[in-house]
């Protein structure tokens, strides 16, 4: 079965693997995945991330997840866009994650970014996913 919503499966994998507790995990090579993945660490979600290609020669993307005194530092992640609906929010309709505990990702014309800075940028977007 072919893939059709590869952000959202990148953020399930997260998920899952968080939630059972795992150190790291890993996920097929995009930029896109790249550019979440240092959002999160900058964030402090993620402890790192680290690229490499496994026994067939194709790129991955191993994150390591952070734990807060065996608590996972994710306590949620959603994707909001969808392939088959997209979200688009212009700057001044950038929603806000638990009040500016979590963060918002946004992908805009001037690459992926956080709602933080978006708003500083002057730049709206798609909203890609919330993480808290």
């Amino acid at each position: 079965m072919a893939v059709h919503d590869t952000i959202g499966d990148f953020l399930t994998i997260i998920r899952n693997a968080s939630m059972a507790r795992k150190a790291s995990c890993s996920a097929q090579h995009s930029k896109m995945r790249v550019a979440i993945a240092s959002i999160l660490k900058d964030e402090g979600f993620i402890t790192d991330f680290a690229e490499s290609q496994d026994a067939k020669g194709f790129k991955t993307l191993t994150v390591s997840l952070k734990y807060v005194d065996d608590t996972p530092a994710i306590t949620g992640i959603e994707r909001h866009s969808t392939p088959g609906r997209r979200l688009y929010y212009g700057v001044r309709e950038i929603p806000r994650v638990l009040g500016g505990l979590g963060v918002a990702i946004l992908t805009t014309s001037k690459g992926v970014m956080r709602a933080r800075d978006a708003r500083e940028n002057g730049v709206g977007g798609e909203l890609v996913c919330k993480v808290w």
